[in-house]
């Protein structure tokens, strides 16, 4: 069978809402439902030709349970016909949806899919669904890793320390990420990937109001105010005194949807291509130190493709703590200018099943705007994995 080409028709994002903030009265269900529609509008794609809905979600329970994208499908007025799943690569789940929805494409499975991603982490808080019992981390669990599950504040520290980052420039990169976030929303350049949300209040009737930017931007950020900021408390105190609440990602709310096709079908059908989603890998390390994992997925997606980071016109490594995305930086020592150069988690937020969509949008969106062709994306999860993905943008 020959390999087809998978390509991004286009990918949108809600505007991100702090937690308990601008996006607190939306049900996940119906954030996510509102962006499928939101994509397939803009698109003009008919939803009945859709083959599958492929939806990254970390905290699955609650209102985010029993398959928040098939839920989605429905609630977002899309065919009942129209299948959905939901996927759990911790932080990366929504950029391994994209994966499992181009493999299918490129293995001839799928015509059109969306792969998409969904969190609230106001109304499904972190590690809710880790909750009863004994927990995920079963005995035999602990004893292979040495009784040793650490915080992921200690683990930023302890990465931190071993690439030689300082807390000066930790929150240095803090302060990029603002100001390039900020750069990016005045000048017009998010509109291009952002759905606009209607605000709810806490009983979910509309107020008139609309999120039209990320609300966790800091607008008058500075070095003095980032470097006045105790460490992030977590159950683990006193372990990651350089690690705050300014240089780490921000808990958030917010959805983002991809759709993606064969190239054959979406030139028979008349609709746009904006990049082919080229290679693709996923790897793991250590099950302690659970952010290190980039760098080496990094390395087997060069070694497999022999890419070099000097190919990329712009680079994303998600800022789950500005520790991961400068020990990345350390050892690959991308352009400053290409790397995460709209800014990233710290500023823009975390939404963490949905980042991985959100990345890409904005990876995408930079090289149009600037006339790249080549961008990377990569990513630290939970459980000591990541991913990392290639898209080159087509005329």
């Amino acid at each position: 069978m020959d390999i087809r080409e998978a390509v991004v028709v286009d990918v949108v994002r809600t505007a991100f809402g702090k937690r308990k903030g601008a996006l607190a009265g939306w049900h996940p269900t119906d954030l996510l439902g509102f962006t499928l529609r939101g994509l397939v509008d803009r698109t003009g794609v008919d939803p009945e030709l859709l083959d599958d809905v492929v939806c990254g979600c970390v905290t699955q329970s609650g209102e985010q349970g029993c398959n928040v994208a098939r839920n989605a499908v429905v609630a977002g007025g899309l065919p009942w016909t129209l299948s959905a799943t939901t996927v759990d690569r911790q932080c990366g789940s929504s950029q391994q949806a994209m994966h499992f929805a181009a493999a299918s494409v490129m293995s001839g499975l799928y015509d059109l899919v969306i792969a998409c991603g969904v969190e609230s982490m106001t109304r499904a808080p972190m590690a809710s669904n880790a909750r009863g019992g004994t927990g995920p981390f079963s005995p035999a669990f602990m004893d292979v890793i040495d009784q040793r599950l650490w915080a992921q504040f200690r683990v930023a520290q302890v990465l931190a320390q071993q690439a030689g980052v300082t807390r000066q420039d930790m929150d240095a990169y803090a302060l990029q990420s603002h100001q390039r976030a900020a750069e990016a929303t005045r000048s017009g350049h998010f509109s291009r990937e952002i759905l606009p949300v209607p605000i709810k209040d806490e009983e979910g009737n509309l107020t008139g109001d609309t999120l039209s930017a990320d609300e966790g931007i800091r607008y008058d950020a500075s070095l003095e105010a980032l470097g006045a900021l105790g460490p992030a408390q977590s159950w683990e105190p006193d372990t990651a005194p350089d690690i705050t609440a300014g240089n780490s990602s921000q808990m958030t709310d917010g959805a983002a949807a991809m759709l993606i096709a064969d190239r054959s079908t979406a030139e028979r059908l008349g609709i746009p291509i904006r990049a082919r989603l080229l290679h693709f890998a996923v790897g793991a390390e250590d099950p302690v130190l659970v952010l290190s994992a980039p760098n080496r997925v990094t390395r087997r997606l060069l070694e497999r493709t022999g890419m070099k980071v000097g190919d990329f016109d712009a680079i994303e490594c998600n800022e789950a703590f500005a520790a991961i995305a400068l020990r990345w930086a350390r050892e690959f020592e991308p352009e400053p200018d290409k790397f995460n150069p709209r800014g990233g988690a710290i500023a823009i937020g975390h939404p963490l099943g949905a980042t991985g969509v959100r990345m890409t949008a904005t990876l995408l969106n930079h090289l149009e705007a600037t006339g790249g062709r080549l961008g990377l994306q990569t990513m630290c999860e939970g459980g000591g994995q990541a991913n990392c993905t290639v898209i080159e943008r087509l005329d």
